[in-house]
């Protein structure tokens, strides 16, 4: 006799699905801020925004991302506690750059099958990265797709909204020539150009997730698995001091590389004059490099190259700036200078 058909022979145990729900709830908790109101059971979060702050004329500031082809690395190495701290830092570090304060972050996870322990990992993750980033994990989806991804593979987005009162919103239209760039440092290849490194270390070089690395002290994967870094407690505090106004633009250096990336938000008629030469990269780029025989441009124009985060600030209060992000535990360093467009230094 033929076993009558269920949702379960289709593919998605119910049973499974509500034991991994029920280990969300306190991972939700650890991210509780002022504003989250509670709403049991409710189809959506609710955030009050006259609980953060009196504004007179308050802006929402959202972003989306995902983590891209470095969950391949997760994938491979089965272990699931990172990639949602770079589901959080990619959305979270832009919306930082309009001078917002990250609030509130929901994410959308899309797995192959049910599996409760890798769900409590994932969603570990992001409570990890929305607590760096001083923001609520209010919600959430979770879709058990079988068919759509291979076995043991799954796809996150996420969504983060944050707020700037409005004529304090860090729109780079203040940008002039002469500020000066400032670099923060990344933790290494963050979450871009892993189509690239993948290629690299597994197709090119026979690497293995489990290869142990001289150069960089651990394994490949170890390394890969570096989570992206979280800006908003350094950027937030120096945007809350008396040297915010010598802020005039920020960047988050993603795919693109640092170049691409800062000057998306200069002004017309205006350049990078960036020294490269003036931060420490982390080992990965030069090891990447020379096992792939990467030419230099091509590096630059995928990776960090060990800058995470950029600033521009009046050219005066650079050394203020600088000064007060190492008061607050960072390491910051001179990048260059925002030249006019048609000067000698805009070819430098």
């Amino acid at each position: 006799m033929t076993e009558p058909l269920s949702y379960k022979s289709a593919g998605v145990d119910l049973e499974k699905y509500a034991e991994g729900m029920a280990k969300l709830p306190d991972l939700l908790a650890r991210t509780r801020r002022p504003g989250v109101m509670d709403l049991p059971g409710g189809f959506a979060g609710l955030f009050r925004l006259a609980d953060v702050a009196q504004f007179k004329d308050p802006v929402l500031v959202s972003g989306t991302d995902g983590v891209g082809t470095k969950l391949k690395v997760a994938f491979a190495a089965g272990k699931y506690d990172t990639v949602g701290v770079d589901l959080v830092a990619m959305c979270a570090n832009d919306v930082l750059c309009l001078g917002a304060e990250p609030l509130f972050f929901l994410d959308y996870i899309a797995v192959d099958r049910d599996d409760p322990d890798r769900l409590a990992a994932l969603v570990a993750g992001v409570a990890e990265g929305c607590t760096r980033a001083g923001c609520a994990l209010l919600g959430g989806e979770t879709a058990i797709m079988p068919g759509v991804y291979r076995e043991g593979e799954f796809d996150l987005a996420g969504f983060c909204v944050g707020v700037a009162e409005r004529d304090r919103l860090v729109d780079g239209s203040k940008i002039a020539a002469g500020d000066r760039l400032i670099g923060l440092p990344s933790a290494g290849l963050h979450s871009n150009g892993y189509s690239l490194a993948r290629k690299i270390a597994f197709e090119h070089a026979g690497l293995s997730i489990d290869t142990h690395v001289e150069r960089l002290g651990r394994t490949v994967g170890e390394e890969f698995l570096e989570p992206t870094r979280i800006y908003a407690r350094p950027i937030g505090e120096l945007l809350g001091s008396d040297l915010r106004d010598a802020v005039h633009g920020l960047a988050h250096v993603t795919g693109g590389g640092l170049r691409e990336n800062v000057e998306r938000i200069l002004p017309d008629g205006l350049a990078l004059n960036v020294d490269e030469g003036s931060w420490e990269a982390p080992p990965v780029f030069d090891w990447l490099r020379d096992l792939g025989g990467v030419a230099e441009p091509e590096m630059r124009r995928v990776f960090n190259m060990g800058v995470g985060f950029v600033l521009i600030v009046a050219e005066d209060w650079a050394g203020g700036v600088i000064d007060r992000l190492e008061a607050l535990g960072e390491r910051p360093f001179p990048l260059g200078t925002v030249a006019d467009g048609g000067g000698p230094a805009a070819d430098a």
